[in-house]
């Protein structure tokens, strides 16, 4: 029968279902990677500009994404010529179309006239040091570090001929993770720049190819490890039967 026993003592079904809790699980994992690897860049940060969110030196995945998707609130990996021609990550707090100024009556960033609350900047005071006001051009991105007191973005250059705004061409991801250092985080999108138009992006599939990759290593284990317990115990078994143990 299809349940019997193999002669090394574990079952046939056993057997089969192991083998199979293998090979879903090397689907799972391989999949998980390769998807993962088409779809995300890991980037190392070369600055402070994004603190807290995103520290010095931490390693960020970022989904590879077209400069269309791009909505307020995301951080993103971009590079323009005139701001050195190496890849920066910094925030988007305002599109083409949008007045961004600062700051209100209350220290707090505006977007079309709508003050946003921006938990991820730190400190009690506005949120910027310097007062600005600009409109972005269309198809363009408004940029600014998290950390506003030392942060070089668009405000660095708001005397440029685009007002200190970047094409959307010049976006090349998105970030998701941060995977270093450990346990790493997922940075939230802020729900403040979800009331203006166009609202915010959803996280990409990061998340769920982790669950994949991770359930997948948990059947290769486990399914793996059945043979050798099977036998161990397979054995045991015989042992007592042959010296009578009850």
């Amino acid at each position: 029968m299809a349940t019997g026993r193999t002669d090394d003592g574990h079952g046939r079904l056993g057997s089969r279902l192991s083998g199979l809790a293998v090979a879903v699980g090397c689907v799972l994992f391989l999949g998980g990677f390769v998807w993962g690897a088409l779809l995300y860049q890991p980037y190392q940060v070369p600055t402070d500009s994004m603190t807290p969110s995103v520290g010095v030196g931490d390693r960020v995945l970022a989904e590879r994404i077209d400069g269309d998707e791009v909505r307020r609130g995301d951080i993103v990996v971009f590079r323009e010529a005139a701001w050195g021609d190496a890849p920066m990550i910094k925030r988007v707090v305002g599109v083409g179309g949008d007045t961004v100024a600062c700051c209100g009556r209350d220290g707090r960033l505006t977007v079309n006239g709508t003050a946003v609350d921006e938990p991820y900047v730190r400190g009690g005071g506005p949120a910027s040091p310097t007062g600005f006001s600009t409109t972005v051009p269309e198809g363009k991105l408004f940029l600014l570090g998290d950390e506003r007191g030392s942060s070089l973005d668009s405000r660095t250059h708001l005397q440029d001929a685009a007002g200190g705004a970047v094409p959307r061409s010049a976006v090349e991801a998105r970030v998701d993770a941060v995977v270093w250092p450990l346990p790493g985080s997922f940075p939230e999108r802020p729900g403040a720049f979800g009331d203006l138009p166009g609202g915010i992006s959803r996280p990409g599939p990061l998340e769920p190819l982790l669950w994949a990759m991770a359930a997948g290593t948990v059947l290769i284990f486990g399914g793996s490890a059945y043979g050798p317990v099977a036998r161990k115990l397979g054995g045991k078994r015989r042992n007592e039967a042959a010296t009578g143990v009850r």
